[in-house]
Protein backbone atom coordinates (compact mmCIF):
# COMPACT_ATOMS: atom_id res chain seq x y z
CA UNK A 1 0.00 0.00 0.00
CA UNK A 2 0.84 3.61 -0.59
CA UNK A 3 1.99 5.48 2.51
CA UNK A 4 2.81 8.77 0.84
CA UNK A 5 1.21 12.27 2.16
CA UNK A 6 -1.39 13.57 -0.05
CA UNK A 7 -1.41 16.95 -1.43
CA UNK A 8 -5.24 19.30 -0.40
CA UNK A 9 -4.31 22.21 -2.13
CA UNK A 10 -5.00 25.06 0.80
CA UNK A 11 -5.93 27.60 -1.75
CA UNK A 12 -8.67 25.39 -2.61
CA UNK A 13 -10.81 26.15 0.42
CA UNK A 14 -9.38 29.67 0.33
CA UNK A 15 -11.24 30.34 -3.06
CA UNK A 16 -14.26 27.89 -1.64
CA UNK A 17 -14.76 30.39 1.12
CA UNK A 18 -14.56 33.25 -0.75
CA UNK A 19 -17.12 31.89 -3.24
CA UNK A 20 -19.56 30.54 -0.42
CA UNK A 21 -21.76 33.63 0.14
CA UNK A 22 -22.56 34.21 -3.89
CA UNK A 23 -24.15 30.60 -3.78
CA UNK A 24 -24.87 30.47 -0.28
CA UNK A 25 -28.95 29.96 -0.80
CA UNK A 26 -28.60 27.28 -3.41
CA UNK A 27 -26.34 25.68 -0.88
CA UNK A 28 -28.25 25.67 1.80
CA UNK A 29 -30.94 24.59 0.03
CA UNK A 30 -28.89 21.10 -1.33
CA UNK A 31 -27.58 20.58 1.53
CA UNK A 32 -30.26 21.15 4.36
CA UNK A 33 -28.91 23.48 6.44
CA UNK A 34 -32.00 25.31 7.83
CA UNK A 35 -34.60 23.10 6.80
CA UNK A 36 -37.32 23.11 9.93
CA UNK A 37 -40.77 21.67 10.04
CA UNK A 38 -43.46 21.60 13.40
CA UNK A 39 -43.23 18.71 15.30
CA UNK A 40 -44.81 18.37 19.02
CA UNK A 41 -42.22 17.15 21.69
CA UNK A 42 -38.85 17.70 22.01
CA UNK A 43 -36.71 20.35 19.52
CA UNK A 44 -35.31 23.30 19.35
CA UNK A 45 -37.67 26.55 19.91
CA UNK A 46 -40.57 26.43 21.38
CA UNK A 47 -43.21 28.22 18.91
CA UNK A 48 -46.63 28.00 20.30
CA UNK A 49 -49.27 25.27 21.88
CA UNK A 50 -52.43 23.43 20.69
CA UNK A 51 -54.67 21.89 22.13
CA UNK A 52 -54.38 17.60 23.34
CA UNK A 53 -55.52 15.16 20.66
CA UNK A 54 -56.50 11.55 21.72
CA UNK A 55 -53.34 10.02 20.62
CA UNK A 56 -50.94 12.61 21.32
CA UNK A 57 -48.02 11.00 23.95
CA UNK A 58 -49.02 12.21 27.40
CA UNK A 59 -45.08 13.31 28.10
CA UNK A 60 -45.54 16.01 25.67
CA UNK A 61 -48.43 17.38 27.27
CA UNK A 62 -47.82 21.11 29.77
CA UNK A 63 -48.54 20.43 33.28
CA UNK A 64 -47.78 23.74 34.08
CA UNK A 65 -50.70 25.08 31.16
CA UNK A 66 -52.94 22.67 32.82
CA UNK A 67 -52.33 23.72 36.25
CA UNK A 68 -53.44 27.66 34.80
CA UNK A 69 -56.00 26.44 32.70
CA UNK A 70 -57.12 23.31 33.70
CA UNK A 71 -57.07 22.40 30.01
CA UNK A 72 -54.64 19.78 28.27
CA UNK A 73 -52.31 21.73 26.24
CA UNK A 74 -49.21 20.21 23.93
CA UNK A 75 -45.77 22.30 23.65
CA UNK A 76 -45.13 23.04 20.11
CA UNK A 77 -41.29 22.93 18.81
CA UNK A 78 -39.43 24.11 15.89
CA UNK A 79 -37.43 21.10 14.74
CA UNK A 80 -34.48 20.43 13.10
CA UNK A 81 -34.15 18.61 9.82
CA UNK A 82 -31.08 18.25 9.18
CA UNK A 83 -29.35 15.89 6.95
CA UNK A 84 -26.48 13.61 7.45
CA UNK A 85 -23.84 13.24 5.07
CA UNK A 86 -21.84 10.24 4.47
CA UNK A 87 -19.39 10.62 1.86
CA UNK A 88 -17.09 7.35 0.57
CA UNK A 89 -13.89 8.10 -0.95
CA UNK A 90 -12.48 5.28 -3.01
CA UNK A 91 -9.13 4.48 -1.82
CA UNK A 92 -7.97 1.41 -4.22
CA UNK A 93 -4.68 1.14 -5.43
CA UNK A 94 -6.39 2.43 -9.43
CA UNK A 95 -6.86 5.46 -7.32
CA UNK A 96 -3.13 6.62 -7.24
CA UNK A 97 -2.70 6.84 -10.75
CA UNK A 98 -1.40 10.37 -12.21
CA UNK A 99 -1.39 9.65 -15.99
CA UNK A 100 -0.26 12.77 -16.88
CA UNK A 101 -1.08 15.31 -14.41
CA UNK A 102 0.53 16.37 -11.10
CA UNK A 103 -2.01 15.12 -8.91
CA UNK A 104 -3.62 11.77 -8.21
CA UNK A 105 -6.71 10.72 -8.93
CA UNK A 106 -6.67 10.29 -5.26
CA UNK A 107 -5.99 13.33 -4.76
CA UNK A 108 -8.31 14.99 -6.94
CA UNK A 109 -10.98 13.25 -5.27
CA UNK A 110 -9.75 13.59 -2.02
CA UNK A 111 -10.47 17.12 -2.42
CA UNK A 112 -13.90 17.02 -3.57
CA UNK A 113 -14.87 14.99 -0.58
CA UNK A 114 -13.57 18.10 1.68
CA UNK A 115 -15.05 20.79 -0.60
CA UNK A 116 -18.38 18.47 0.66
CA UNK A 117 -17.81 18.38 3.72
CA UNK A 118 -16.71 21.81 4.07
CA UNK A 119 -20.24 23.12 3.18
CA UNK A 120 -21.83 20.89 5.15
CA UNK A 121 -19.86 22.39 8.20
CA UNK A 122 -20.70 26.18 7.04
CA UNK A 123 -24.12 24.92 7.88
CA UNK A 124 -23.30 22.54 11.30
CA UNK A 125 -24.44 20.13 10.21
CA UNK A 126 -23.04 16.37 10.53
CA UNK A 127 -21.07 14.63 7.88
CA UNK A 128 -18.26 12.04 7.90
CA UNK A 129 -15.78 10.96 5.06
CA UNK A 130 -15.33 6.69 5.30
CA UNK A 131 -12.61 5.37 2.64
CA UNK A 132 -13.03 2.27 0.93
CA UNK A 133 -11.42 -0.20 -1.01
CA UNK A 134 -11.80 -4.08 -0.01
CA UNK A 135 -13.31 -3.11 3.02
CA UNK A 136 -14.75 0.27 4.54
CA UNK A 137 -12.29 2.04 6.87
CA UNK A 138 -15.46 3.92 8.39
CA UNK A 139 -15.70 7.77 9.90
CA UNK A 140 -18.11 8.34 12.66
CA UNK A 141 -20.71 11.32 11.45
CA UNK A 142 -19.67 15.05 13.85
CA UNK A 143 -20.18 18.39 12.58
CA UNK A 144 -17.78 21.23 13.51
CA UNK A 145 -14.62 23.06 11.98
CA UNK A 146 -11.97 21.06 14.39
CA UNK A 147 -13.79 17.54 13.21
CA UNK A 148 -13.47 19.00 9.49
CA UNK A 149 -9.58 19.73 10.34
CA UNK A 150 -8.92 16.62 11.48
CA UNK A 151 -10.56 14.56 9.14
CA UNK A 152 -8.89 16.75 6.28
CA UNK A 153 -5.27 15.41 7.92
CA UNK A 154 -6.26 12.25 8.15
CA UNK A 155 -7.07 12.20 4.47
CA UNK A 156 -3.60 13.29 3.59
CA UNK A 157 -2.11 10.26 4.87
CA UNK A 158 -4.44 7.59 4.01
CA UNK A 159 -3.03 4.34 2.82
CA UNK A 160 -3.87 3.75 -1.07
CA UNK A 161 -3.81 0.16 -1.83
CA UNK A 162 -6.08 -2.78 -2.98
CA UNK A 163 -8.95 -3.74 -5.41
CA UNK A 164 -12.69 -1.85 -5.10
CA UNK A 165 -15.37 -3.98 -4.18
CA UNK A 166 -17.92 -1.34 -4.17
CA UNK A 167 -20.58 -4.06 -3.72
CA UNK A 168 -19.26 -5.62 -0.36
CA UNK A 169 -18.56 -1.95 0.69
CA UNK A 170 -21.59 -0.68 0.19
CA UNK A 171 -23.11 -3.65 1.76
CA UNK A 172 -21.11 -2.64 4.92
CA UNK A 173 -21.75 1.06 4.57
CA UNK A 174 -25.49 0.71 4.41
CA UNK A 175 -25.85 -0.94 7.22
CA UNK A 176 -24.43 2.10 9.13
CA UNK A 177 -26.80 4.41 7.78
CA UNK A 178 -30.18 4.74 9.99
CA UNK A 179 -31.97 7.62 8.39
CA UNK A 180 -32.90 9.59 5.39
CA UNK A 181 -29.19 11.11 4.03
CA UNK A 182 -27.22 12.68 1.50
CA UNK A 183 -24.39 9.88 0.68
CA UNK A 184 -22.09 11.06 -1.83
CA UNK A 185 -19.84 8.19 -3.59
CA UNK A 186 -16.47 9.17 -5.29
CA UNK A 187 -14.71 6.65 -7.35
CA UNK A 188 -13.02 6.31 -10.65
CA UNK A 189 -16.07 3.78 -10.90
CA UNK A 190 -14.16 1.58 -13.16
CA UNK A 191 -15.68 -1.71 -12.22
CA UNK A 192 -17.91 -4.27 -13.17
CA UNK A 193 -21.17 -2.45 -14.57
CA UNK A 194 -23.50 -4.59 -12.31
CA UNK A 195 -21.63 -4.01 -8.76
CA UNK A 196 -22.29 -0.41 -9.62
CA UNK A 197 -25.31 -0.66 -10.64
CA UNK A 198 -26.01 -2.64 -6.93
CA UNK A 199 -24.52 -0.09 -5.09
CA UNK A 200 -26.47 2.84 -6.81
CA UNK A 201 -30.04 0.63 -6.31
CA UNK A 202 -29.23 0.48 -2.39
CA UNK A 203 -28.48 3.95 -1.51
CA UNK A 204 -31.41 5.02 -3.88
CA UNK A 205 -33.39 5.81 -0.58
CA UNK A 206 -31.30 8.84 -0.02
CA UNK A 207 -30.50 11.67 -1.52
CA UNK A 208 -27.24 10.34 -4.27
CA UNK A 209 -24.78 11.58 -5.86
CA UNK A 210 -21.99 9.88 -7.75
CA UNK A 211 -18.33 11.70 -8.82
CA UNK A 212 -16.56 9.91 -11.25
CA UNK A 213 -12.66 10.91 -11.25
CA UNK A 214 -10.83 9.90 -14.39
CA UNK A 215 -7.36 10.92 -15.32
CA UNK A 216 -7.24 12.27 -18.89
CA UNK A 217 -4.96 9.56 -20.06
CA UNK A 218 -7.98 7.13 -18.96
CA UNK A 219 -10.47 8.95 -20.67
CA UNK A 220 -8.88 9.73 -24.11
CA UNK A 221 -6.15 6.64 -24.45
CA UNK A 222 -3.61 9.01 -25.65
CA UNK A 223 -0.92 6.41 -26.18
CA UNK A 224 -0.20 4.69 -29.65
CA UNK A 225 1.99 1.70 -30.80
CA UNK A 226 3.19 -1.17 -29.14
CA UNK A 227 2.77 -0.65 -24.97
CA UNK A 228 3.06 -1.86 -21.64
CA UNK A 229 -0.53 -1.97 -19.71
CA UNK A 230 -0.52 -2.58 -15.84
CA UNK A 231 -3.24 -2.84 -14.15
CA UNK A 232 -2.71 -0.69 -10.64
CA UNK A 233 -4.52 -2.97 -8.91
CA UNK A 234 -3.87 -6.65 -9.61
CA UNK A 235 -0.47 -5.88 -11.23
CA UNK A 236 -1.44 -7.40 -14.44
CA UNK A 237 0.73 -6.58 -17.26
CA UNK A 238 -0.14 -6.61 -21.00
CA UNK A 239 1.90 -6.15 -23.54
CA UNK A 240 0.19 -4.82 -26.67
CA UNK A 241 -0.28 -2.94 -29.94
CA UNK A 242 -2.28 0.32 -29.44
CA UNK A 243 -3.75 1.20 -32.72
CA UNK A 244 -6.83 3.56 -33.93
CA UNK A 245 -8.76 0.97 -33.93
CA UNK A 246 -8.11 -0.27 -31.02
CA UNK A 247 -8.54 3.21 -29.52
CA UNK A 248 -11.87 3.71 -31.03
CA UNK A 249 -13.34 0.13 -29.53
CA UNK A 250 -12.07 1.10 -26.22
CA UNK A 251 -13.70 4.67 -26.92
CA UNK A 252 -16.86 3.49 -26.95
CA UNK A 253 -16.41 0.92 -24.20
CA UNK A 254 -15.61 3.45 -22.23
CA UNK A 255 -18.65 5.97 -23.18
CA UNK A 256 -21.10 2.90 -23.14
CA UNK A 257 -19.64 2.23 -19.61
CA UNK A 258 -20.36 5.82 -18.62
CA UNK A 259 -23.75 6.14 -20.23
CA UNK A 260 -24.71 2.79 -18.11
CA UNK A 261 -23.67 3.88 -14.97
CA UNK A 262 -25.48 7.98 -15.72
CA UNK A 263 -28.66 5.78 -17.06
CA UNK A 264 -28.81 4.34 -13.07
CA UNK A 265 -28.54 7.24 -11.65
CA UNK A 266 -31.28 8.81 -13.82
CA UNK A 267 -33.65 5.95 -13.12
CA UNK A 268 -33.33 6.11 -9.33
CA UNK A 269 -33.12 10.07 -8.99
CA UNK A 270 -29.65 10.14 -8.44
CA UNK A 271 -27.08 12.52 -9.62
CA UNK A 272 -24.09 11.70 -11.64
CA UNK A 273 -20.90 13.89 -12.66
CA UNK A 274 -17.76 12.74 -14.42
CA UNK A 275 -14.27 14.92 -14.12
CA UNK A 276 -10.78 14.19 -15.09
CA UNK A 277 -8.04 15.58 -12.89
CA UNK A 278 -6.88 18.50 -15.82
CA UNK A 279 -9.78 20.29 -14.92
CA UNK A 280 -9.61 23.12 -12.49
CA UNK A 281 -10.72 21.61 -8.85
CA UNK A 282 -12.49 25.04 -8.15
CA UNK A 283 -14.61 24.58 -11.65
CA UNK A 284 -15.51 20.73 -11.04
CA UNK A 285 -16.39 21.24 -7.39
CA UNK A 286 -19.00 24.48 -8.49
CA UNK A 287 -20.42 22.49 -11.54
CA UNK A 288 -21.74 20.22 -8.89
CA UNK A 289 -23.12 22.77 -6.77
CA UNK A 290 -24.83 24.52 -10.03
CA UNK A 291 -26.28 21.73 -11.26
CA UNK A 292 -28.29 20.23 -8.04
CA UNK A 293 -32.00 19.84 -8.69
CA UNK A 294 -33.94 22.45 -5.96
Amino acid sequence: MSDKRHNIDVEFFRQLDRFTFMVRKRISTAYAGSRRSIHSGRGLDTIGYREYNRGDEIKSIDWKAYARSEKLYIRQFEEDKSLTTHILLDSSKSMDYTGGEEISKFEYATMLAAGFAYLVTKDNDKFAISTFAENVEFSKPRRGRKYLLKTIERLETVPIGGKTDINECTIQYGKAIHSRSLVILISDFMQDPKDIESAIYRFSDHDLILVQVLDRTESSLEIHGHSRLIDLESGVKLDTYISEDLKSEYQKKLTDHINHIGDTCSRVGAEFYTFTTDIPIFDAFFHTISRRKW
